[in-house]
């Protein structure tokens, strides 16, 4: 963990993550405890009766798994999360406000590549976003 964030995870979560699949990207998501269980919160009040709901529920909260940063800020990732996410020797972390994303760094690459090209220019942007001050 980077060190930047390293002392606001140990302050506000004493090092306590959740790591598990993301559903859209071929990554895996990083999550401080507190921030994970407003996750599971609503993952749990999803109708169980509804299949889509099940599905998610069984990949994210399946697929979850606790760790802790270690005295000099590492964690360990399970073999099985990281073949899934295609996690090498070279990762990149990326920090998504409440969150991380865990990906392998060749992919993240051509992410970054399709989401800049899928957004150059205003008109390529919903009218709710025209609107937003970077």
């Amino acid at each position: 963990m980077p060190s930047r964030y390293r002392d606001a995870l140990l302050s506000a979560c004493e090092g306590q993550l959740i790591v598990t699949l993301d559903t859209v990207d071929p990554c895996l998501l990083v999550y401080p405890l507190p921030e994970w269980e407003i996750i599971e919160s609503k993952l749990r009040s999803l109708p169980s009766l509804n299949e889509q709901a099940r599905r998610l529920q069984r990949v994210l909260i399946g697929n979850a798994v606790e760790m802790e940063l270690d005295g000099s800020g590492r964690f360990l990732v399970p073999p099985r999360l990281r073949d899934k996410a295609g996690l090498d020797k070279k990762a990149v972390l990326v920090g998504q406000i409440n969150k991380f994303q865990l990906w392998n760094e060749a992919a993240w690459d051509a992410q970054c590549e399709a989401d800049l090209a899928a957004i150059t220019g205003p008109e390529s942007l919903p009218e709710e976003m025209q609107s937003l001050t970077l």
